[in-house]
C-alpha cells in the first residue's frame, strides 16, 4: 500500500494524465488509478472530489454535466490546454525527484 502522503503528493499528475488520455467522470478516475496501481493507491470521494474541483477552479480542467440514456447525470471532466502545460510541468519534476532518489538508491556505500 502507499501512503496517503505520497498518494496525496502525486494525485495532481495523475489526474490530470489520465484525463489527457480522454474525458472522464469521478468514479472511473478512482477505478483507473486503483488499476493503474494495482490496488496500491486508494482513493476516496472524499479525496478525488476536492481536488477536481481545485483542478477546475485553476483552470487545468473544466467539467460539464452529460446524460447518458436513461442512467443518470454524469459530471465529466476534461484538461484544457492549461492543464496540459502543468501536466508537462509536474512530470519534469517528478523525473527530477525520481533522479534523485534514484541516485541515492543505486549509489555504493564507501567502505572505510
Amino acid at each position: 500500500m502507499i501512503s496517503k502522503n505520497l498518494t496525496a503528493a502525486s494525485t495532481k499528475p495523475i489526474v490530470l494524465g489520465i484525463l489527457k488520455q480522454g474525458n472522464s467522470y469521478g468514479y472511473l478516475i478512482i477505478k483507473k488509478i486503483k488499476e493503474l496501481s494495482g490496488g496500491k493507491m486508494k482513493y476516496s470521494d472524499g479525496m478525488l472530489y476536492p481536488v477536481l474541483h481545485r483542478l477546475e477552479k485553476e483552470g487545468l480542467i473544466v467539467s460539464k454535466w452529460t446524460l447518458n440514456g436513461e442512467s443518470r447525470p454524469r459530471k465529466y471532466y476534461e484538461i484544457t490546454s492549461a492543464g496540459k502545460e502543468a501536466l508537462t510541468a509536474e512530470k519534469e519534476q517528478w523525473n527530477q525527484v525520481f533522479s534523485v532518489l534514484d541516485t541515492l538508491w543505486e549509489t555504493k556505500q564507501s567502505t572505510k
